[in-house]
């Protein structure tokens, strides 16, 4: 029975699911692995089942004594791991599509409404014991129903995030996409510039994949395209977004307020953006309910038996 290695605390349905089909050992920890850590995994195990900042990088990948030939991640981003090197050492990557999508659409959807009617501003504001009651004029947001929603990537993500909003606030949907994509289901016009669709967009949801591509795609000249009374919301990677620039663009009231499930230097969010009334932040939550994250480690169990019968793994990652 080949072993391996579960780098992060699991729902018991996962982990009982791999020990039928692998000698597992369980690395039952909230926090991502150390650079020693994951060198002793990649030389100890054959098999590494590994998840969001777990440090895979080309230097880790390229140590002379690997034994692992799978990298099962627990995700469908895989941007903590070098792909590339981890073809050159003739390791399989692979993630879980699919699982994660209408959990993550649904958070944006929330995100976007937080954002839009100042729900966390109102909700602090409420905690501080200062409320003094309904008023016609307090705490006016922006009413999307039948605005125009602009989709930054429209993969499985954004196209679940493009259905619930316009069935179900009637909105007007542009998109950004790097190619021709035609969303089945509904009216969704794909706009040539990425600044084209800020331009127009009352609210941007960025569901675009994290790496060197897309590191800052939603910059300083990005906020400068959007409108003041507009919305942002990152459900993607968070460096996807330059937070300084997004930092200043809310001080200045460029644009009216932002909605983050996701951080650029995650866990660390800086104590500006924290202090700040018009941004609704969420701990990476995209994913939290338990039969999601139950479908995402069955889906990699899923990757590694395939794998260990020789097959090519449904879900494996183009290196």
């Amino acid at each position: 029975m080949r072993n391996l290695m579960i780098t992060r605390a699991m729902p018991a349905r996962v982990v009982a699911a791999a020990r039928q089909h692998f000698d597992v050992s369980h690395r039952d920890k909230p926090v991502p692995m150390s650079a020693a850590e994951t060198a002793t995994a990649l030389a100890g195990f054959d098999a590494i089942m590994p998840t969001l900042g777990d440090p895979l990088n080309a230097a880790a990948l390229a140590q002379p004594d690997v034994r692992c030939k799978i990298l099962a991640n627990f995700g469908v981003g895989v941007n903590h791991i070098d792909v590339a090197a981890a073809g050159a050492a003739g390791i399989i990557v692979c993630n879980t599509p699919g699982a994660v999508t209408d959990a993550t659409a649904d958070i944006a959807v929330m995100l976007m409404l937080m954002a839009a009617r100042r729900a966390s501003e109102g909700e602090a504001h409420l905690r501080s014991g200062t409320w003094t009651g309904w008023e016609p004029t307090q705490f006016l947001g922006l009413h999307i129903s039948g605005k125009t929603l602009g989709v930054v990537g429209m993969g499985r993500i954004g196209q679940a995030i493009t259905r619930r909003c316009q069935h179900g606030f009637g909105m007007n949907v542009v998109f950004h996409s790097r190619s021709p994509i035609r969303v089945p289901g509904v009216k969704a016009t794909q706009l040539d510039a990425l600044h084209a669709v800020l331009a127009v967009a009352d609210v941007v949801i960025v569901a675009v994949p994290g790496g060197t591509a897309t590191h800052h795609l939603i910059n300083r000249a990005a906020f400068a395209a959007m409108q003041r009374h507009a919305v942002l919301v990152n459900i993607s990677r968070g460096d996807v977004v330059d937070e300084v620039a997004l930092i200043t663009a809310l001080k200045a009231g460029q644009i009216a307020g932002a909605g983050l499930d996701v951080y650029e230097y995650e866990p660390e969010v800086p104590a500006e953006l924290r202090a700040l009334t018009n941004v609704s932040l969420l701990p990476h939550m995209g994913t939290s309910a338990l039969e999601v994250r139950e479908a995402m480690g069955l889906m990699a169990v899923e990757n590694l038996v395939a794998w260990d019968k020789g097959e090519v793994p449904p879900n494996k990652v183009p290196t």
